[in-house]
């Protein structure tokens, strides 16, 4: 259990009605703190982790492309700490529509650093960057945080530009600011059904063969969504102590999966391996990066952080909230 205290401390969440964002708001607000939530764009009530905590932050309408509003959400609200994790996230929606990307991404994360700079009561900053930053792998072998940043596609390399700018930031002014390169997330409250884990689950749920926009051999990290609330809380946490602001950490569990075996490992967990995936092979999965997977050494040694959820473990929490939430949403007369 940590000693850090989270009561009754001011901490901006971007990004708050999205997936992870709901869910580590939910947990400073367990914690205490008074969080205040910037929303782009109101979410519908399928949303349910986000409406369960919105009642209990306080919320602010706006976009990270507004410099005057990031100056004025930190100061009025007497910000300490924030977690900057408000981007436009979707790959395919990158390539289709790149300068919306790089606006958000990138704009976004200078104004809310700059605003951070001109705000004497900001002690922590964590922002959200990717192990996309780090473009296409030569080899295939976990990668650590010292290999260049080099994404060749809009949103690897809207990652790529804002983690250097959270670098600037601390070594040009000395902001305390560190930054997450995190696998992809899974977990309840994922409501992109294009995304392999929600799309998976929910079709077998419904007893439906799930799809794989790819081949099915692209290799990827996936980490738990609780285990990533716990490793942004951590280096939160961890700050002001040496070696940790200015620094990228990897979080991940190592063991990276490709996208035909997490379905198998999905299928197994909800006890259906009787359904056969289906393979389509689109073009534009092509553009993917076929292979990525992160040494998570630094963040074990520097923060002692590690997994807590295996990935049966995860998989089967996750089933369950789906299981729930499609219930709830196709039955809703029902007990």
């Amino acid at each position: 259990m940590s000693a850090f205290d989270w009561a009754n401390r001011n901490v901006l969440v971007t990004g708050v009605s999205g997936f992870l964002g709901s869910w580590l708001a939910q947990a400073l607000v367990d914690r205490g703190a008074r969080v205040v939530g910037l929303v782009r764009d109101e979410p519908s009530q399928e949303n349910r982790n986000y409406h369960r905590v919105a009642s209990r932050i306080v919320r602010v309408r706006g976009e990270l492309e507004d410099g005057n509003l990031m100056v004025r959400l930190v100061n009025e609200h007497e910000v300490e700490a924030v977690f900057h994790l408000g981007a436009q996230t979707i790959v395919g929606t990158a390539n289709r529509h790149p300068l919306s990307t790089f606006t958000a991404n990138i704009q976004g994360t200078w104004n809310l650093l700059e605003a951070c700079r001109q705000a004497p009561l900001v002690r922590r900053v964590v922002v959200a960057s990717s192990d996309k930053a780090y473009g296409d792998l030569e080899r295939a072998e976990p990668v650590s945080e010292d290999a260049p940043l080099r994404g060749l596609h809009p949103y690897d390399v809207s990652k790529s530009c804002a983690d250097l700018l959270a670098v600037a930031y601390h070594k040009t002014y000395g902001l305390p600011v560190a930054i997450t390169r995190c696998g992809n997330f899974y977990g309840g409250g994922d409501l992109n059904f294009n995304r392999l884990v929600p799309g998976t689950v929910r079709a077998v749920l419904r007893g439906q063969a799930p799809v794989l926009r790819s081949d099915g051999t692209f290799r990827r990290e996936y980490v738990y969504v609780k285990d990533a609330v716990g490793c942004y809380l951590l280096l939160a946490e961890k700050l002001e102590q040496p070696g940790v602001a200015g620094e990228a950490f990897n979080f991940s569990a190592q063991a990276p999966l490709g996208a035909l075996e997490m379905v198998h490992e999905i299928l197994r967990a909800a006890g259906r391996p009787d359904l056969t995936p289906r393979v389509l092979d689109l073009p534009e999965a092509r553009l993917e990066i076929p292979y990525q997977a992160l040494d998570s050494g630094k963040a074990h040694r520097v923060l002692g952080w590690t997994p807590r959820w295996s990935l049966r473990e995860g998989l089967q929490e996750t089933i369950e909230w789906y299981r729930e939430d499609l219930g709830a949403r196709e039955n809703p007369g029902g007990p």
